[in-house]
This record gives structure tokens, C-alpha cells and sequence, in this order.
């Protein structure tokens, strides 16, 4: 009888283990079944071919792009939705092609035009590469310190300033590139927030979407000049030489080291390039879709039409909807300023260490290549300087603009005769619609510059 009480006693003591025991068990059979099921795998598999395109598209949408966006919904509601529709199929196509051109070719895109065209093109490219993004750096920096203060209204603008511009050079210079293009990949995830932040700010999505996709413009000034800042903002000179560059980084990061062994090119590397770039490209042009809807169905409906820039979207949006939104929206000011400044940044360096022939490339370290990593440091000094001489940003947006306006075509005409030329590009030339797009995009492009400037200064 003893033994008896004895064993129902242990069996009591025993119970609350043992079935933790057995939870433990089916949590972890359950956790393996979903980590080997289909869609987490599917899933996972999409996500490792992610790599330099996602964080280009990505990088696209920085504050300064974010400041247009916000601008074309507060002034003309739902009005411009449909160019984040109708300008994704045109930036795609053109990153596709810098994306080949790397990979086929194992150079980068100052390389190939050091190469192929005369010199003094490619030195008048990377001088006005150099300018405008100098000058969207110092935008970007300011725009990210406003982000801040947001958050944390006391904090000192000259103070964040400075040490965002000096965390981008340190994070550049002495994070191995395998690590930065990790930090640079998850990083982009952050402009799911200006998704979150739109959806939770309660828009008649009936309406948003009944206007999304029917082109309208009635050629007045105002309307010309955003036209131009947004097909300015979205296919950017400085995107064309970051892309081509990091197809060739990813190479050498698998150990192709010279140009002859990095001109190997299979289907599959195209295949996964083409996933790359146009689900990064889709990304930005998502993040541009829902950033005009939150302002064109919230600023512009209460009359709310002056916003210069993204900190004051997010000021204007927080009475309307509310603080998560306007935290959303301060959050996704900081990270994408923290993604687009490097890219910025690396692309001048890359420009001009192609164009003299000067060792390059994040994945060498600061002592083998001084003069990539000064271009580097220097660009940031110079967009850091622009922050504390009294330069309006405004002003200062408008003649990056100006810059990005003569120079995207040029280089843009640059892309196409490359990559249709068969002796460069082999089997893998551009086919004849992706020829077509990226012509009517130079078009676009060129008359998008020309009326910019235009705009300006009459």
C-alpha cells in the first residue's frame, strides 16, 4: 500500500515535467516540419538570391526621394499614383542592364565606359556624379538628424549629424563586405514601415486604387517639375554605378578575383540577377505608391499641400493618423537615410577609382585602397559641410537635380550601347524590348532633365 502511495506521489511530482517534456517534444517536431515546409523553404530560397538589387531599389527611396513623394501626394492627392506603376517596368529594365553589364563583363559601369568611350565623357559623368551626390548626402544627413528629433525632440541636430556621417565611414571602411551587404540586405526591410504606416492610417483604398493606374497630367509648371523630380529621384545616375559595381563585388566574394575569371556567365546568374533587381526595383516602387497614397489621402484632403520635406510629412500626418503613423514614418526617415548614404557615398568612389584606375572595391581594406576609401570619406565631408554654411537644402536639392538631370541621360545613353553591343556582351546582348524600354526611358529621361532645368532657372 505504501509502494502504491509512494508511485502516485512520483507520478504527481513527475507530471507538470513531463508534459513540459512532451510540449517541448511537438514544439520542436512542429518548428521542424515548418522550417522544412514548402513555403518556409520557398520562402527562404527567395530571400538568399536577394542581394545587390534589393538593396539598390532599396536605396532608392531615401529621404530625399521620400521628401518628392510625400510632396506629389500633399500638393495633387492620388493625382500621380500611376508613376509608381508606370515608372517600374522603366527602372527595372535600366538596372537590369547595369546588373549584366557587371556580371558579363566583370567590370563596373565607369570600367566599361573607361573602356569603350573616351575619357573625357566618362571624367564629365563622374564630376556631376560627384556634385549631386554630395549634395543628396548632406540632404540625407540633415533629413535623418530631423528624423530624430521626431523621436526625441531635444536632441542636438549638429550633434546627430555628425555622428551619422561618422558611423556610414566607419561602418564603410571597416565592416568586411560579406558583413555590409548582410546589414545593407536586412536594412532595406525598413521601408515596410512607410507600408505600415499608410495602412494604418485608414485610406479609402477603393478610391486609392480606382486612381492608380490611369495616367493623368495637364502639363501645368508645377506639375512638369514633380514629374521630373520623381522620374529624377527614382532613376538616378548614382543607382546605375552602385548596381553594376556590387554584381562585380558578389563575384569576388566567390573568389573571382581577376576580370577574365568573372566574365563566366551562365543562365542561372542571369536568372538570379533578373529576381534581384526587379523584386528590388518593385519594393521601391511599392514604398513610392504608398508614401503619395498616405499624403494625397490624408495631407491633401485637409489642405495640407506645402511639405519641402519628409519630417514634415510626418509632423503634418501625426494629427490625422495618428502616432503610429507619424512613428512609422519617423522610423522609416532614419533607416533608409542609414541605407542610402553608403550607397551614395560608394558609388562616386566607385566612379572615380574605375575612371583613374585606382584600386577599388569594399571588399579590400582601408590600406589597400586609399584612394576608394578618401573618395569615400571626402564625399561624406563635403555632404556634412553642406549641413553647417548656411546652404537651404531646398536650394541645395534643386541643383542635384540640375546635376542628376544632365547627367542621367548621358550615362543612360552609355548603358544601352553597351549592353546591346554584341562584342561586349556576347549571348547575352540586350534583347530587342528591353532595347525598346531602355530607349524610351532615355527619352523620357532627357526630356525629364532638360524641362527640370528649364523649370529652375525661367
Amino acid at each position: 500500500m505504501a509502494r502504491k502511495q509512494k508511485d502516485i506521489l512520483t507520478r504527481t511530482a513527475e507530471a507538470p515535467a513531463v508534459t513540459l517534456a512532451k510540449t517541448v517534444l511537438i514544439t520542436e517536431r512542429v518548428g521542424a516540419r515548418l522550417r522544412n515546409g514548402r513555403v518556409v523553404q520557398s520562402t527562404k530560397h527567395f530571400w538568399d538570391k536577394l542581394g545587390p538589387g534589393l538593396t539598390t531599389g532599396a536605396s532608392d527611396d531615401d529621404p530625399s526621394g521620400i521628401a518628392t513623394y510625400s510632396q506629389a501626394g500633399a500638393q495633387f492627392g492620388f493625382h500621380f499614383l500611376w508613376l509608381a506603376i508606370w515608372t517600374f517596368p522603366l527602372m527595372s529594365v535600366v538596372q537590369e542592364m547595369c546588373a549584366r553589364i557587371g556580371i558579363v563583363t566583370g567590370r563596373g559601369l565607369a570600367g566599361n565606359i573607361r573602356v569603350f568611350f573616351p575619357k573625357k565623357i566618362l571624367y564629365i559623368c563622374t564630376l556631376l556624379l560627384f556634385a549631386a551626390n554630395a549634395i543628396n548626402i548632406g540632404a540625407d544627413l540633415g533629413a535623418m538628424a530631423k528624423g530624430v528629433q521626431l523621436l526625441y525632440p531635444h536632441a542636438n541636430f549638429s550633434f546627430l549629424v555628425v555622428g551619422f556621417a561618422v558611423f556610414s565611414v566607419v561602418l564603410q571602411i571597416f565592416t568586411p563586405y560579406g558583413k555590409y551587404a548582410r546589414y545593407l540586405k536586412w536594412l532595406a526591410l525598413i521601408l515596410l514601415s512607410y507600408v505600415a504606416s499608410s495602412i494604418l492610417a485608414h485610406l479609402n483604398w477603393g478610391d486609392v486604387l480606382h486612381q492608380a493606374y490611369i495616367p493623368k497630367f495637364n502639363f501645368t509648371k508645377d506639375e512638369i517639375f514633380l514629374v521630373c523630380a520623381i522620374l529624377g529621384t527614382t532613376i538616378s545616375p548614382y543607382l546605375f554605378f552602385w548596381q553594376t559595381s556590387q554584381e562585380v563585388e558578389e563575384q569576388i566574394l566567390l573568389g573571382k578575383t581577376t576580370v577574365r575569371s568573372r566574365r563566366h556567365t551562365d543562365k542561372s546568374d542571369i536568372r538570379g540577377m533578373r529576381l534581384d533587381v526587379w523584386s528590388g526595383m518593385l519594393l521601391s516602387n511599392i514604398v513610392m505608391f504608398f508614401i503619395i497614397a498616405a499624403c494625397g489621402g490624408i495631407l491633401f484632403k485637409q489642405g495640407i499641400t506645402h511639405i519641402q520635406t519628409a519630417a514634415q510629412a510626418a509632423e503634418a500626418l501625426r494629427p490625422f493618423a495618428g502616432d503610429a503613423t507619424y512613428f512609422l514614418f519617423a522610423i522609416g526617415l532614419i533607416g533608409t537615410g542609414l541605407l542610402a548614404i553608403p550607397v551614395l557615398a560608394g558609388s562616386t568612389s566607385y566612379a572615380l577609382a574605375e575612371s583613374f584606375r585606382w584600386k577599388e572595391g569594399l571588399y579590400q581594406n582601408l590600406q589597400q585602397a586609399y584612394a576608394f576609401y578618401g573618395t569615400i570619406i571626402i564625399s561624406m565631408l563635403v555632404g556634412l559641410g553642406i549641413n553647417f554654411v548656411g546652404i537651404d537644402p531646398i536650394k541645395a536639392l534643386l541643383y542635384s537635380a540640375v546635376a542628376n538631370g544632365l547627367v542621367a541621360p548621358l550615362v543612360l545613353l552609355l548603358i544601352i550601347l553597351i549592353s546591346s553591343n554584341k562584342k561586349i556582351m556576347g549571348r547575352w546582348v540586350n534583347r530587342k524590348p528591353i532595347t525598346i524600354i531602355g530607349w524610351i526611358t532615355f527619352f523620357l529621361m532627357t526630356a525629364a532633365g532638360a524641362a527640370t532645368i528649364i523649370s529652375i532657372y525661367v
